[in-house]
């Protein structure tokens, strides 16, 4: 059966359901802040005993145990599966891309299993994230030179 595009966008039209985009940005805005909020509560509960600096790291070091103990049972990934871009709050969703694949590939052993895949959905942005930010250094370095 050789369809032209507009027969398939009819077909993909009655198959696919539509989606409810406002309610699902403004659900996803909300998880979103919600885990803000909590790493806000979470600096300012450190910041009674600790300077900034160190309050906000251990800020981040809470939200991303929290996040990795969340996926464990997969409660993450239930939010996730209703909120959707409003879990990738970068800290909390990098935490959750590492912690994921090493759990799934556990049962594989240690080295080829966890090793070998815990870093299947976090290693691409953490080498093009080394490579942009290599890149603008350079960037960077030159118009200092210049300017």
């Amino acid at each position: 059966m050789k369809l032209n595009p507009k027969q398939y966008d009819e077909m993909i039209g009655r198959a696919s359901p539509p989606s409810p985009v406002v309610r699902d940005c403004v659900w996803a805005f909300c998880v979103g802040g919600a885990i803000c909020t909590v790493g806000e509560g979470l600096r300012q509960l450190f910041l009674i005993w600790y300077d900034k600096t160190l309050a906000g790291t251990l800020t981040s070091i809470a939200l991303i145990f929290l996040s990795a103990l969340f996926t464990l049972p997969g409660w993450y990934q239930e939010l996730a599966a209703k909120a959707g871009a409003g879990t990738l709050v970068p800290i909390t969703g990098f935490a959750n891309s590492v912690v994921s694949p090493a759990i799934e590939f556990k049962a594989e052993g240690w080295v080829t299993g966890v090793g070998a895949k815990i870093f299947t959905i976090a290693g691409p942005v953490i080498a093009y994230g080394t490579l942009a930010s290599f890149v603008w250094g350079v960037v960077y370095w030159l118009l200092g030179k210049v300017g």
